[in-house]
């Protein structure tokens, strides 16, 4: 998703500016959201098969090698000749492993056009699932950090500053996605208990469950890397424990 609400401030530097902002944000942010976590998996009694989400970043766009910020608001790009080939790439290796059972994707162009190169690889259909969309990032939408950090400087400051904020002109707050995302994520799971659904999606809703699998702060979000067409794996067990099995893979694009 180009520059993304979880990539670009990595051009940035920290979400939070002292301690006493951290902890304003964590509060909110923590609690309500991340599974219970009570023992490690392996350690309690046997749950059964968990429910993996195997995640996927889409290919690039002509917005994602300028670092641009392209969310859900914007002019839902499709992908490149490059996305292209790296969506035909990932569905190649997804094939040799012969695990995905359900093919998800957000609503936006770019995820159904790499969602569709692998479905039509494994013989799926691709479901379409509205939660898994990319953060709407209002009128900083087609604009390097750069660019909004000298036209909107005090908004991308109070945005780095706290998940609370959201981008100028009405855009959606970290915290606002985070609600969005594990409701999604309850809703998916329940749907589908014990088996394996390839969630075709975009940088910060990634970013995101990750975060709340590891029960990570909101700052945790500016610490991933995540690359375009890269694979990232949670398995979430029926006890409420979730165990982060793979963060961006990139391995079939070599």
């Amino acid at each position: 998703s180009g520059a993304t609400a979880a990539a670009a401030p990595e051009l940035a530097g920290t979400l939070f500016a002292d301690a006493e902002a951290l902890a304003d944000a964590i509060e909110p942010c923590l609690d309500s959201e991340a599974p219970a976590v009570t023992t490690g998996p392996g350690w309690g009694p046997d749950m059964g098969a968990p429910a993996t989400f195997v995640l996927l970043r889409h290919g690039e766009t002509a917005l994602t090698p300028q670092k641009r910020f392209s969310g859900s608001g914007g002019s839902d790009p499709e992908l490149s000749t490059a996305g292209l080939r790296q969506a035909h790439a990932v569905a190649e290796a997804l094939a040799a492993r012969g695990t995905i059972q359900t093919v998800i994707s957000s609503p936006l162009r770019r995820c159904h056009q790499t969602a569709q190169a692998v479905a039509l690889r494994l013989g799926l259909s691709v479901t379409v699932e509205e939660g898994l969309r990319e953060v709407d990032f209002g009128a900083w939408e087609g604009l390097t950090f750069a660019e909004v950090q000298q036209q909107f400087p005090e908004d991308l400051q109070a945005w780095l500053d706290s998940p609370k904020a959201a981008p100028t002109g009405g855009g959606e707050s970290f915290m606002a996605a985070t609600r969005r995302i594990s409701a999604t994520r309850d809703r998916l799971l329940a749907a589908h208990a014990g088996r394996t659904v390839l969630l075709v999606t975009h940088v910060t809703p990634v970013k995101i469950l990750v975060r709340l699998a590891l029960g990570a702060p909101p700052e945790a979000l500016f610490r991933m890397e995540l690359s375009a067409a890269s694979l990232s794996a949670v398995a979430y067990y029926a006890d409420g424990n979730a165990s982060v099995r793979l963060l961006n893979d990139t391995s079939h694009l070599r």
